[in-house]
């Protein structure tokens, strides 16, 4: 998409075992057109029983309609099966610019994606479930320094049982609230459910017209409260590096979610984030990027331990390591 700091050539990446697969983005409209209707139902009854709100309407120009999500889910069974075809670790959708004049948003069938527990999808002939028990990690708008952090995430978390679901938030915005600054970490609807406490609480609205002219609906929700690891590759001085922090995620009053939501975009996903020993204005001036990666961990002291592990794994693999704010080590 053109992002600053969001490609990273293969002279960096192939030395970590990372290679590129480059595919048009018809590939993916050609995969959905060959995605039966019955199939897009099943996964919409799959997560209607699964428990997730679906705010439709009849409008195809202001509301969503039931044919969007439709083409949603065709998206979602696509991208598993491309996937498959070439032996992904992890996959990028890119919908701005291009996707967005011919097709529904891709992030109902990113968050999705990198959820465990989804929708089964299966091969083309039907004999295999496709990345059976486990996400599919999706670095939004094919942030490629997210897909290399999320590949490592998605090995340490799995290796330690911890729930490997990772979310690309864009960082919005903060503000003090009884007297901590709190982020507001917000992307455009693609959080794997796991991250808002389930499907049973999470939504679906329609994307802003102004964005995603044909509409499709959200992934979304209020993250759950709990400890959680942040991290951000990325490029200097010719070769790669990571920041890793730690980073509570805060419940906040209903009304003051709301606030936030609505000084943003309300139709989005929200974590109200506070992280450990980075300032405002410390974040403000080293973050190479709008986008961070988060995952959680069931207590700080697991937390803490993933972080280790994380910042280990990327030395090893010749990444510069940079622990920001409070890191127990």
């Amino acid at each position: 998409m053109g992002m600053y700091n969001a490609i990273i050539d293969d002279e960096f990446l192939n030395p970590l075992g990372i290679y590129k697969e480059r595919l048009s983005q018809s590939a993916l409209v050609a995969e959905m057109n060959r995605v039966p209707d019955e199939e897009a139902q099943a996964v919409r009854a799959w997560l209607d029983h699964a428990g997730m709100r679906f705010h439709t309407g009849t409008d195809e120009a202001t509301e969503l309609t039931d044919a969007q999500l439709l083409s949603q889910f065709k998206m979602y069974i696509a991208a598993l099966r491309i996937a498959d075809d070439f032996g992904l670790d992890a996959v990028g959708i890119q919908y701005q610019q291009g996707l967005k004049d011919t097709v529904p948003a891709s992030d109902l069938a990113e968050g999705l994606l990198n959820n465990v527990q989804r929708p089964p999808v299966s091969s083309r002939d039907g004999a295999r479930v496709l990345y059976a028990g486990a996400p599919l990690p999706h670095f939004n708008e094919v942030d490629e320094g997210v897909a290399v952090d999320s590949l490592v995430t998605n090995r340490i978390w799995t290796a330690m049982g911890l729930d490997p679901a990772t979310t690309l938030h864009d960082i919005r915005w903060g503000e003090e609230y009884d007297g901590r600054f709190v982020w507001v970490f917000e992307i455009s609807g693609s959080v794997p459910a796991s991250h808002n406490g389930g499907y049973d609480k999470s939504y679906s609205t329609r994307q802003p017209p102004m964005f995603f002219p044909l509409g499709g609906g959200t992934l979304s929700g209020v993250s759950k409260p709990g400890e959680v690891v942040w991290s951000r590759v990325f490029l200097m001085d010719g070769r790669l590096h990571v920041d890793l922090g730690r980073a509570t995620a805060i419940e906040l009053p209903e009304e003051e979610t709301l606030r936030r939501l609505k000084a943003t975009n309300e139709q989005w996903p929200i974590m109200h984030a506070v992280l450990h020993g980075v300032s405002r204005d410390q974040f403000m001036a080293r973050h190479r990027a709008n986008h961070l990666n988060v995952a959680y961990a069931p207590d700080a002291a697991t937390a803490d331990k993933a972080l280790r592990a994380k910042a280990a794994l990327f030395a090893e693999l010749g990444v510069e390591v940079h622990l920001c704010g409070d890191v127990a080590l």
